[in-house]
């Protein structure tokens, strides 16, 4: 793609603001190289990538990228067989634990919602943890090889801290004598050239024997060694570069274990950073409200209310244009200042964007195509420098334009044909056009020659547009009319104004009767078409709230299936469990009966028959049996009367009360009596039963929340109270995740909140560990916890 065409429509602008969401080198440097592509396929494949990193980032946050560096200078230099430093050292354990917790990162999201194009960028990363403990296990945070990183540099350490605890000694003992002191310009002890020293005043110099390292500004004070301790700092320098050797053969060690995973470790760096990449791309869609476009090698272009992504998002107006379908040329009139311009370069700048892999500011469904080349012909080209005129510069690139465009290339001019006799201009302008068109190359232009107008009317595949003008307020709208050519306002911005009307009735008069007719059909056609939004502005808002409706119903209807469904399964197992029961004891009814007819022989008593069926009916299943209201029960039983024809509900007989007594009555059941409760009978001839009101079923509906879980909670800034609930809150989530290990920031400040979180982890029943961070975690300002 031009350089230039890539500079007209600001796509470094656009790569500006994306370089500004890179967490890392390796992602900004990949912004950096970010270009349109013609390919289709490498498009989708990179908007893909955008559109897994933007769920992925809706879900769970960014990906910790945290302490990922660009760790290749290094790396080369290991390969070649120099001896890198601890700092350098520690950025390389730092990007392989940092790569190794991306990939785990990604991988868990991959598991709940699948996105295998990061998950297979992710799956190529490969891990070094031994080379990772390797380096912390001799390298301190601060970038200071540790005693424990080798047997030798201990002992050498010891010895050197020891003979440097009696040089002190012995100085010190020298500045505490009374009759030194007063040789001394302070009772100290100092360091000049990694030797300790005292300050003597200028004129006891001969007093003292040693060497004179260093002198102050005014030369009333020398630092001296004294001769008594020359010797034992001699020691001391013998030690330190005994400790630099040491350290030395550490640090070779380790950039040899380094240099074997070079070829690794610098394919995980472009892993990493296409990684950051698409992140980068997926938070700048977030900021900008951008949507995925449908890619096409068509030449087809169908923007939704598509807005520019540098304007603020307060003053923009959305654009709608069609283009490459009925249509491949589009003639925009209108005034200058009406946004002609604007939607020119929202055109050429967001299918720049698509064919870069970004999301476009427009709305879903917005479809653009892949170019094999945008040219673009926009603003004032005069070049001094040159001797080149307005006309002259534009001809120029139109002429370049001309000479290098395809019938697979969008071509965008303004103004065409400006800057020279009009009449010259439009039949210029036409045949420029004509010569496009014929070319098949999708083109959208803009002019204030009238004569284009009736060229896009009368040549089949062109169609007017114009940019709509408020005359009540004499101002534009910057709404772009497809199907509408530009109409002239001068004379009715004129009348508002307050022009005389005998001026502008003269004026009138001097345009020509066809010119007249054309205008008044523009109005008309601008009436039509106002008139024709406004109905279809009430039918889409029709149309979605009954789609809203029949979306509710469609969910209501499926709440409903769910809960039948869930209430038929729980009746089966209920009437199954009671069958089972009633069986059972159905079973032992008749082992009973079988038995009692063994031991009377045939003559089984009717009273013994009821009991028997008495227990098989209370054996039956009561899913659907309904019981009786007690107060409904208790109403009734008030009005029986000995005599009275009456129903047991328990034992579901008729039978007659032969006596009340108390709270019971006494009741013949066939050839049997039997004492029955009052409130278990009821009056036959009392009519049927009142219909048992069931009680309501009550339902509790857990919400559950889908929060977007994160590995790490920022708490800087917070006071201690808020602190602690927001921890709490952070692990209950983080544990019901199914996360292991999260990340505490609390920052080093004061220490104040760092020690009342750990106090508070320390207590809590989620916490199996914790600990304070390594390099590469954030140090003392992170606290690493492990969850149970």
């Amino acid at each position: 793609m031009d350089t230039k065409i890539l500079s007209t429509l600001e796509f470094h602008k656009i790569k500006h603001k994306l370089v500004q969401h890179a967490a890392t080198s390796l992602g900004k440097q990949e912004v950096e190289r970010l270009a349109p592509s013609s390919d289709l396929e490498l498009v989708k494949l990179s908007l893909q990538a955008t559109d897994e990193a933007y769920k992925a980032d809706r879900l769970k946050g960014n990906a910790p990228f945290g302490g990922i560096v660009d760790i290749s200078a290094p790396l080369h230099r290991a390969r070649i067989g120099g001896t890198l430093n601890p700092g350098e050292l520690l950025d390389i354990a730092s990007t392989a634990r940092g790569s190794r917790r991306v990939k785990k990162h990604i991988e868990m999201l991959h598991e709940d919602d699948p996105i295998p194009l990061l998950h297979q960028t992710s799956d190529q990363l490969s891990e070094h943890k031994p080379l990772e403990d390797a380096i912390f296990e001799c390298i301190d945070d601060q970038g200071e090889v540790l005693d424990s990183a080798s047997v030798e540099l201990a002992s050498v350490r010891r010895e050197l801290r020891s003979g440097e605890s009696r040089v002190r000694e012995k100085l010190e003992q020298m500045i505490r004598s009374s009759s030194v002191q007063k040789m001394l310009q302070d009772a100290i002890v100092t360091i000049r050239g990694d030797r300790y020293v005292i300050p003597v005043k200028a004129e006891y110099r001969s007093h003292f024997g040693g060497i004179v390292h260093d002198q102050s500004g005014s030369g009333a004070t020398l630092f001296i060694e004294p001769e008594t301790i020359v010797a034992m700092n001699n020691k001391l320098r013998e030690l330190k570069a005994a400790e630099l050797r040491e350290i030395e053969k550490i640090l070779q060690k380790l950039t040899a274990k380094a240099a074997e995973h070079v070829d690794d470790l610098i394919y995980n760096l472009e892993l990493l950073g296409r990684l950051d990449f698409a992140y980068a791309k997926a938070r700048m869609a977030h900021e900008l409200k951008a949507t995925l476009p449908r890619m096409n090698d068509r030449g087809f272009i169908k923007l939704k209310r598509g807005r520019h992504p540098l304007i603020a998002a307060d003053k923009v107006v959305p654009l709608d244009v069609e283009l490459g379908n009925q249509y491949t040329a589009i003639i925009v009139t209108g005034p200058n200042t009406g946004g002609k311009t604007v939607s020119l370069k929202t055109i050429g700048l967001l299918s720049l964007m698509a064919m870069s892999g970004l999301f476009v500011p427009a709305e879903d469904g917005s479809q653009l195509c892949v170019f094999d080349a945008i040219y673009a012909d926009i603003g004032d080209e005069q070049s001094i420098e040159q001797s080149l005129s307005t006309f002259s510069s534009h001809l120029t690139n139109i002429i370049r334009i001309l000479n290098s465009m395809t019938s697979k290339s969008l071509v965008l001019l303004d103004e065409l044909g400006a800057g020279t006799d009009p009449a010259e201009g439009s039949a210029l302008a036409i045949a420029i056009l004509e010569h496009i068109h014929r070319k098949d190359s999708r083109i959208v232009a803009t002019t204030h020659y009238s004569e284009l107008k009736a060229y896009a009317y009368n040549r089949k595949g062109v169609i007017n547009a114009s940019m709509e003008f408020d005359i009540s307020t004499l101002s534009p709208t910057y709404r772009l009319l497809v199907g509408v050519p530009g109409r002239s306002n001068a004379f009715a911005i004129a009348e508002r104004l307050g022009l005389d009307k005998l001026i502008i009735d003269h004026a009138r008069g001097e345009v020509s009767e066809e010119d007249q007719r054309v205008e008044n059909m523009i109005a008309s056609l601008e009436e039509d078409r106002l008139s024709a939004e406004s109905e279809r502005q009430s039918a889409e808002m029709l149309r979605r709230e009954m789609e809203r409706q029949r979306e509710r119903h469609e969910a209501e209807i499926r709440r409903f299936e769910e809960q039948r469904d869930k209430l038929l399964l729980k009746a089966q197992q209920e009437a199954q469990e009671a069958v089972a029961k009633a069986r059972k004891e159905a079973e032992q009814i008749i082992a009973d009966l079988r038995k009692l007819a063994m031991e009377e022989g045939a003559s089984v008593k009717e009273h013994k028959l009821i009991e028997a069926r008495r227990k098989l009916d209370e054996a039956a299943p009561e899913l659907a049996k309904k019981k009786r209201p007690a107060s409904a029960s208790a109403g009734k039983a008030a009005k029986i009367e000995p005599g009275d024809e009456v129903a047991v509900y328990s034992l579901n007989q008729k039978g007659t009360v032969v006596d009340i007594s108390g709270s019971e009555a006494t009741v013949q059941l066939g050839i049997m009596k039997m004492k029955v409760a009052l409130d278990d009978l009821e009056l036959v001839k009392a009519g049927a039963a009142v219909k048992t009101q069931q009680p309501k079923q009550t339902s509790s509906l857990k919400r559950t929340k889908d929060d977007t879980v994160r590995m790490e909670l920022d708490l800087r800034g917070e006071n201690l109270e808020e602190a602690i609930i927001e921890v709490d809150r952070f692990l209950d989530e983080s544990y019901l995740s199914g996360m292991g290990q999260v990340y505490i920031i609390h920052g080093k400040g004061t220490g104040v909140l760092r020690t009342g979180i750990q106090q508070y982890l320390r207590k809590h029943s989620l916490v199996k560990a914790f600990r304070l961070g390594e390099y590469g975690e954030g140090g003392n300002g992170v606290t690493v916890a492990e969850l149970k």
